[in-house]
């Protein structure tokens, strides 16, 4: 049982924080935010060396150097960001103390050393083996051990986040179920748990072949079982990211789901079907029946789907529903448009929804699609849709969150304010750019993994067409914008740490962190509609998606003259 010394309440939000535990969320989210910026300047360097016209790197170093980009940014600050979240919705949500710091402290010093050595072992220059690190392509030893070493120390975290729900239940600290934030976040928990167990089961026996222990590692079975790991990965990362939108929503604007137990449902939705989606990547590979193929690609998708799309709508519904009880409550868009649009913890999780709702959720439908898919599965089209999902609607939803943490967390103010209010769309727009340039030059074939579309030199070439040239130009110059956005991120974070005021941790400050809780959204809306803004939103999101969904049934039409 924790003393009452070992916790402060935040003076602005009345949040219980442990003392232990706001430690460790604060090391985690500095570190996660160093190598953003560590993947943002490597992921510069990619997106020149795409752009024909600058073509930056040479082929060794291109590929030394997106090998590097991938696991910094997809994984390192992902996941990094994902503990603190995990320990913030644990502890401080349910007001108890964390459970094991020593051990979560370990956790974290794992993930460190596993994220340095990583770096040591790829920019060594004998592991350019990228994201996928497909065997036979063999990678120093340390490569496959720093992953070992940072994927334990990120399932320690998981399992204290799980075992501070224990201590919560067993002490009591809070009535009825679980709050929906913390909800979302053992989703991902869960995911995680399943996702870093896959990783361990294929990067174990990877490691002892990259020391001659073992002879070989059959690579049909290395592919199926990474992807349980590679894609799953990234769906820790969606559920954590709908868990801050709840999050943002809730702090924002007081919105309570307009359903929790749907919410809940869509959830458990994640848990069982979403990581299924890893399917898409093995669709060619005989070691797998077609009945498994088409049941993840169709059926299980859909379950996932349907999961994205309630929270899709409950999320920006219960934001309309608070803010039409608050008085804004004419005609469609009033709610929207009166919107606090200056402050980034609220457009940047407002960006965050519909660039990966449009984006990035209509082309991971059509790339999930069995038939599709494999005419576009090999092309830049599928890093143009985890542009979208990951870089952009999850690293947008992060920053949200910690715009809002900096006052809260680490009682400090925010200083260049008037750059943090620009900085979500810079950031948004440049990253959308990138995400919407790549997938059109994807449609045109150009090709995910060569440094080169024009061949140069080489003995065979293919000529694109001269609007591939265009799209790949602007994804450069997007590649540019979205770099600036992200560096501004970095540049007012690190600031305000360091040079922000300094907050009392007992005086209230002039600004409100936290709005009341609306209790019913009875009398608001439309006629019987609570949220009608939100339902024409999703119209025009339903159309959108048909029309680009049969566009790419005409695509694949035109390759059946071929049998």
């Amino acid at each position: 049982m924790a003393t009452t010394t070992e916790f402060r309440t935040c003076p602005d939000t009345g949040l219980l924080f442990h003392k232990p535990a706001e430690k460790l969320m604060k090391a985690n989210a500095v570190v996660a935010v160093v190598f953003l910026l560590v993947g943002g300047i490597l992921g510069l360097l990619v997106g020149l060396t795409r752009w024909p016209a600058v073509h930056l790197l040479g082929d060794s170093d291109f590929y030394l150097t997106l090998t590097a980009h991938g696991i910094n940014v997809l994984i390192f600050w992902i996941i990094f960001f994902e503990i603190a979240v995990l320990y913030f919705t644990s502890s401080t949500l349910l007001k108890c103390r964390l459970a094991t710091p020593r051990m979560a402290w370990l956790g974290f010093a794992l993930m460190l050393i596993g994220a340095v050595a990583n770096n040591i072992a790829v920019f060594q220059g004998n592991s350019s083996v990228m994201f996928t690190s497909y065997v036979p392509m063999p990678a120093d030893p340390l490569f496959y051990l720093s992953l070992i070493l940072f994927a334990v120390g990120a399932l320690i975290g998981c399992f204290v986040f799980l075992g501070t729900l224990v201590v919560a239940r067993a002490e009591r600290t809070y009535e009825g179920s679980i709050p929906l934030v913390t909800f979302g976040a053992l989703t991902a928990a869960i995911i995680a748990i399943f996702t870093i167990a896959s990783g361990a089961i294929i990067l174990i026996p990877t490691f002892l072949w990259s020391v001659g222990l073992i002879s070989n590692v059959d690579p049909i079975m290395y592919r199926v079982i990474w992807w349980a790991f590679g894609h799953s990965s990234q769906q820790i990362n969606v559920a954590a990211m709908v868990a801050v939108w709840y999050a943002v929503a809730a702090v924002g604007f007081g919105a309570k789901p307009l359903s929790e137990k749907v919410s809940r449902a869509a959830f458990l939705l994640y848990i069982l079907f979403l990581q299924l989606a890893s399917a898409h990547h093995i669709l060619v590979d005989p070691g797998i029946s077609s009945t498994w193929k088409i049941f993840n690609t169709s059926y299980a998708m859909y379950l996932a789907v349907l999961a994205s799309m309630i929270h899709g709508l409950t999320v920006p519904g219960s934001i309309e529903a608070a803010q039409r009880k608050r008085g804004f409550n004419k005609g469609l868009f009033e709610w929207l448009r009166k919107a606090p649009w200056g402050n980034p913890a609220f457009s940047g999780v407002f960006l965050s929804l519909i660039i990966f709702g449009f984006l990035g959720g209509i082309s991971g439908v059509v790339m999930g699609t069995e038939q599709i898919n494999l005419i576009i599965h090999n092309t830049i089209y599928v890093p143009g849709h985890f542009h979208a999902t990951v870089a952009a609607g999850t690293t947008l939803a992060f920053m949200a969150l910690t715009y809002w943490l900096v006052p809260v967390l680490f009682r400090r103010d925010l200083i260049m304010a008037g750059l943090a209010k620009w900085q979500p769309y810079i950031f948004g727009i440049g990253m959308s750019g990138v995400a919407l340039f790549m997938m059109g030059a994807g449609t045109l074939g150009v090709p995910r993994r060569h440094w080169d579309i024009a061949f140069s030199g080489g003995a065979m070439t293919h000529d694109f067409p001269t609007t591939a040239y265009t799209l790949l130009g602007l994804m450069g110059v997007s590649v540019v914008l979205a770099v600036i956005g992200g560096g501004l991120f970095v540049l007012i974070i690190v600031s305000s740490l360091l040079f922000g005021k300094r907050k009392s941790m007992t005086q209230k400050s002039a600004e409100s962190l936290i709005v009341e809780p609306v209790t019913s959204y009875q009398g608001v809306g439309i006629g019987k509609m609570v949220a009608p803004g939100t339902f024409v939103l999703a119209l025009v999101f339903l159309t959108a998606f048909v029309l680009y969904y049969f566009v790419n049934w005409k695509y694949l039409s035109e390759t059946w003259g071929i049998s």
